[in-house]
């Protein structure tokens, strides 16, 4: 029996950020994986691929930069599945090789198999041989997996979830997406901008109901645009596969109405990946969807045994993940830095276009009652925009009337995931409007969104409204 003082079981973003961190103070730490390759559905199937693919829809679709510079680039041919996969094949595996050299670097050890609590000291690694772990303490960064209803054949040709649609070996001329979540959305806008014609089936009437709600709404309209159709507050009842290949998917909806297309992903939900961990061998139960319940430190039932990332739920991001993991570390060994994640965090869509958001929405200032105002300003509008082309895209801020302190930043529009750090850092901070408008940033740049959303929201506060 090998000992550690931890052991993580799982080395995606959050267990191998979790295991780097424990090795670094110190202390002697394994990984277990069942997968060839390190790196979980952040790397593999998940976070990475996904928004490769979307880079990649975006150039050679010719859609990046389409009439910017007078003419038009053209290939020499048509782009296929192997040229739209190329460079998130790359990606993945270069991320891959790099978490494995960190890893290594740290002298952390891997083992390759399944892992199975025997008692809350012990693990059973099960792969090419079988080998006991003991160790002090445990953290199960095992991530999540497509949730899969009975009444969907699932075949991974042509009835897809979000993990087999990377395996496409052709582009399908027509698609429904069902779910209009992060990962439908993201799938739908990378397909349209391909070429595909996509369904997208919603349950409700809006879209990504946690976004605030102007933004959803020009998301819509940017999506419908880009050829993808929205079918509102509806479901599909089943998924009709023909016996020929070459007939269509026939997708019938609550509605009456009937979806005939090439090809189905089902997008509505993930699982916690804690089926044969065996934790009831250690008196943990799973809740619903099988994630785990933790406190505030990510600590289980059983003090010595800590749950990470998208295997305890909400918020399922690969950034959260990561730190998650490190927080885990810092509170059972007591390093002193990071015990907590902190309360204001970004949130980054990575559809076409891009939205992003940190903290209050005017719809969550409403059900406050807050004294607020909004202020925008457009991306057409900046000479940064004018040079790189950008005719849609707007950045909003919220702000309170009496005191003038940023409540929250919404954007839509090229690298909004990227421009909404600043956000994270005046929203957390309770920075003014009066203070980003005296900031200086270099120019032109697509930063002097904030200054101009903020001049524009005290137009709107005092009534002197310069621009439209």
């Amino acid at each position: 029996m090998k000992k550690y003082d931890l052991v993580v079981i799982g080395s995606g973003p959050g267990g191998e950020k979790a295991a780097v961190k424990a090795a670094y103070f110190g202390y002697k730490v394994a990984v277990v994986e069942k997968a060839p390759q390190v790196g979980g559905a952040g790397i593999h199937t998940g976070t990475l691929p996904s928004k490769t693919l979307k880079e990649t829809a975006l150039y050679l679709s010719g859609k990046k930069d389409k009439g910017i510079y007078g003419i038009d680039k053209e290939f020499s041919r048509a782009a296929s599945v192997e040229d739209f996969m190329f460079r998130k094949n790359f990606v993945s595996s270069s991320e891959a090789d790099e978490m494995c050299l960190n890893l290594e670097r740290h002298g952390v050890d891997v083992y390759r198999g399944f892992g199975r609590f025997e008692d809350k000291n012990t693990v059973l690694v099960t792969g090419n041989k079988e080998v006991k772990l003991a160790s002090e303490y445990f953290i199960v960064a095992t991530g999540s997996y497509p949730y899969h209803p009975s009444n969907i054949p699932f075949d991974g040709h042509r009835v897809h979830d979000s993990d087999t649609i990377l395996d496409i070996t052709s582009f399908p001329e027509s698609l429904c997406v069902v779910g209009a979540g992060v990962i439908g959305c993201e799938y739908a806008t990378i397909f349209a901008t391909m070429g595909t014609r996509v369904y997208l089936v919603n349950h409700s009437d809006k879209i990504l109901g946690f976004l605030d709600g102007e933004m959803s709404r020009a998301l819509v309209s940017d999506m419908e645009k880009n050829g993808v159709e929205i079918l509102f507050n509806t479901s599909m009842e089943g998924v009709q596969v023909p016996e020929n290949p070459k007939d269509l998917l026939r997708i019938p909806l609550k509605t009456g109405d009937v979806l005939n297309v090439d090809s189905f992903l089902y997008a509505a939900g993930r699982c916690g990946s804690t089926k044969g961990l065996a934790l009831e061998n250690v008196g943990l139960r799973p809740g619903e969807r099988e994630v785990m319940e933790v406190n505030d430190h990510y600590q289980t039932e059983v003090p010595n045994i800590y749950a990470i990332g998208d295997c305890i739920g909400f918020p399922a991001l690969a950034s959260t993940s990561m730190d998650q993991g490190r927080v885990a570390v810092a509170n059972i060994f007591g390093t002193g830095d990071t015990d907590k994640l902190p309360d204001v965090f970004p949130y980054g869509i990575y559809t076409v276009p891009e939205v992003s958001c940190v903290g209050m929405s005017e719809e969550e200032a409403q059900e406050q009652g807050l004294d607020y105002c909004t202020g925008r300003a457009r991306y057409a509008d900046l000479p940064r925009g004018k040079i790189i082309g950008l005719k849609s895209g707007f950045l909003k801020i919220v702000f309170t009337r009496d005191d003038l302190i940023i409540r929250g930043v919404h954007i839509i529009g090229k690298v909004a995931s990227e421009l909404i750090h600043y956000g994270c850092t005046i929203v957390e901070n309770k920075k003014t409007v009066n203070y980003v408008v005296s900031s200086i940033f270099n120019y032109p740049t697509l930063h002097d969104l904030y200054k101009y959303a903020c001049y524009d929201g005290l137009g709107n506060l005092t009534g002197h409204k310069v621009k439209n």
